[in-house]
């Protein structure tokens, strides 16, 4: 009984946290992950109050976090719209991946790391956070924008290149051998492009078929489908946030307007949760000894993705203001570069690495909205291109 008691002490004074965190995000116009990291490193080893008791719970709670925040991703795209986007923007997402997957990658290995938790550094510096950069987009008024869709164009390559990249770093991180690395990978293209297909041709019947005029029902079905499918991604080493995913690209029209509206309440809940787990997970006296290399992954990858931004609008014949905004969108690293922490953490990466991804996140996550809202001062009403 006193364990019950103190369970849902423990949860109770979490979430209520997570309300003022998400109000104080609120108030100073921030995106809420840097606090929520904050608030799971108050709670985690080393932290004011460590949690023990709901810690098993609040695992949990994370893992549904990571599925919701995929699957959501997903239904803002069809599959028709995720085939011209990744053919439009192939060659820019290339640039993307180079440019920024490299400085953590260099970075590991000089701070001796080793090859395969370099990777994994790697994948954490790479990949844009779409949560934040929406945000950001949907705050500033930039959705119309001519280099908006160029922003998207980025986010959905980067998407599509965790349906590759996080199976092979789940096999490492689970002790495969290269054969089922190799495996992994198959399964997920394969996965990627029957969905891709199936969803462009026939996801609006589908998505009928599945959906009715019950809201409660339609939430129980898609959450049900999504927790299947991300169950039977695990079981074939794929993970299960890119099964999500493809459920998400599956689900088109006014079903997936629906899913979004009954599904956002949860993924705002569990991806708090998730981004508070991830903080508990970390010891607090570990982020000192990592100040320096976060400082200068920041500047550089803070740059790479500036100038990977610029670049991108550039070709599409869009002027300063709108290069500017596009290259500070896309700054702001969150969700996927914390899976890929959690992932390196379980392939037995010293803790030293969960606090330098953290903190890093916590820079990127803050740095980003604030770096494209000083973007958008100088922006040139009467430029026509802009």
């Amino acid at each position: 009984m006193r364990d019950a008691a103190l369970f849902f002490l423990e949860l109770g004074g979490v979430v209520l946290l997570l309300a003022a965190l998400a109000a104080l995000a609120r108030r100073i116009g921030l995106s809420p992950i840097p606090l929520y990291l904050i608030g799971g490193l108050a709670f985690g080893e080393g932290g004011l109050v460590p949690v023990v008791t709901s810690e098993e719970f609040i695992e949990v709670g994370a893992d549904l976090g990571v599925v919701l925040l995929l699957l959501m991703l997903g239904l803002e795209y069809t599959g028709s719209e995720l085939m011209a986007s990744l053919r439009s923007g192939a060659v820019t997402g290339m640039v993307d991946l180079v440019a920024n997957f490299i400085p953590g990658f260099v970075a590991g290995l000089a701070l001796s790391y080793g090859l395969m938790t370099s990777l994994f550094l790697g994948g954490v510096t790479y990949i844009s956070s779409s949560g934040v950069v929406a945000k950001v987009l949907f705050d500033l008024g930039w959705v119309g924008n001519r280099e908006t869709p160029i922003v998207l164009s980025v986010l959905v390559f980067e998407d599509l290149a965790m349906a590759v990249i996080l199976p092979i770093l789940g096999a490492l991180a689970f002790g495969q051998n290269a054969t089922g690395a190799v495996q992994s990978v198959v399964v997920a293209l394969l996965a990627v492009g029957v969905i891709l297909v199936v969803g462009a041709r026939h996801g609006h019947q589908m998505s009928k078929l599945a959906f009715s005029g019950s809201d409660e029902l339609s939430l129980l079905t898609l959450l049900g489908v999504t927790l299947v499918v991300a169950g039977i991604a695990e079981q074939l080493n794929v993970s299960a946030a890119v099964g999500a995913f493809l459920v998400g690209i599956g689900v088109s029209g006014e079903a997936a307007d629906r899913a979004r509206l009954v599904l956002t309440p949860l993924r705002d809940l569990f991806a708090a949760v998730f981004f508070v787990f991830f903080g508990l997970s970390t010891d607090l006296t570990v982020l000192p000894s990592v100040a320096i290399p976060v400082i200068v992954l920041a500047v550089v990858t803070s740059a790479s993705k500036y100038a990977t931004g610029w670049w991108a609008a550039s070709q599409h014949g869009i002027s300063g203001p709108g290069r500017r905004r596009a290259g500070t969108a896309l700054i702001a690293r969150g969700e996927f570069s914390v899976v890929i922490a959690g992932l390196a953490l379980s392939a037995g990466a010293d803790a030293e690495v969960a606090g330098l991804a953290t903190a890093y996140v916590l820079v990127m996550a803050t740095v980003g909205p604030i770096a494209a809202r000083l973007a958008d001062r100088p922006r040139a009403k009467t430029d026509p291109l802009a």
